[in-house]
């Protein structure tokens, strides 16, 4: 009997007019059972590790934690802030495994500029990934503003650990729903799912927006993604009409339609 597909959504702080505590009993409530978290490193209340908490007693699993990336593009510069990532992220990629994460999802690039790709940042990210793999934990490299970086990286790092996380929003606001599918096929580790109108990253609900998601589904499918129909919602704008349990309702209803989508159901 085939393995039914779970669905997840993201713990968001950037949730407006409610507390992250909040937003988790939602979610809880509308009959997600996973999540991700955002381990951003920020000065958040309740901090990042008591929302884990919480989100552990309220009985969801986690699924990946999203990692950090502010001054991200540094990575690639010959700089402290640069030499300072590799150690940032294995401290933060080993509270993640003593947390009992496996997968986490990095940016590699910020913004829509960023300083060309070279061999010092992958390097660094070698380092990354293999200190990643000793602990038995995977990393995700998502896409963001710029083309290339992650197949760079892909193409450059030798290690089975490292492979994509497919940003569905990213991908229709800023690649303009153009990907080589073909080179992240058996890659995918994860999915931001969630949509937009093109003209920003908007993170709205599936189907609220203009992206293709027949299309898109089919390339996941395609791609041999076989994990989670994972959702990157916002709680904010003209969603705070409906009131936060029934957005997460809602999410729970287009996650199922996805599903549907994807294991050809319709």
């Amino acid at each position: 009997m085939e393995k039914e597909r779970n669905i997840a959504v993201a713990v968001s702080n950037d949730n407006e007019d409610v507390t992250p505590f909040e937003t988790i009993d939602a979610i809880k409530k509308a009959g997600f059972k996973n999540v991700f978290v955002q381990w951003y490193n920020k000065d958040w209340d309740p901090s990042q590790q008591q929302q884990l908490d919480y989100i552990k007693k309220s009985g969801l699993n986690v699924i990946f934690a999203h990692l950090g990336y502010q001054k991200i593009n540094d990575l690639w510069l010959d700089s402290e802030i640069g030499a300072g990532m590799v150690e940032r992220y294995k401290n933060d990629i080993r509270i993640c495994k003593e947390n009992g994460i496996s997968l986490v999802v990095m940016h590699i690039t910020s913004k829509s500029t960023a300083p060309a790709y070279n061999e010092l940042g992958i390097k660094r990210l070698q380092e990354i990934a293999d200190y990643a793999q000793k602990l038995n934990v995977r990393i995700a490299l998502e896409n963001t503003k710029i083309k290339g970086y992650v197949e760079y990286a892909l193409q450059n790092i030798k290690n089975d650990n490292l492979g994509f996380c497919f940003d569905v929003g990213h991908y229709h606001a800023h690649f303009n729903d153009e990907l080589d599918f073909d080179f992240f096929k058996n890659r995918i580790f994860a999915v931001h799912l969630h949509d937009n109108d093109q003209s920003a990253d908007q993170h709205l609900l599936p189907f609220d927006g203009t992206l293709d998601w027949e299309a898109t589904m089919k390339h996941l499918k395609e791609c041999n993604y076989d994990g989670p129909i994972t959702l990157e919602l916002c709680y904010r704008n003209d969603y705070l009409n409906m009131g936060i349990e029934n957005f997460y309702k809602k999410g729970v209803e287009v996650a199922e339609k996805l599903v549907d989508l994807i294991e050809e159901k319709h």
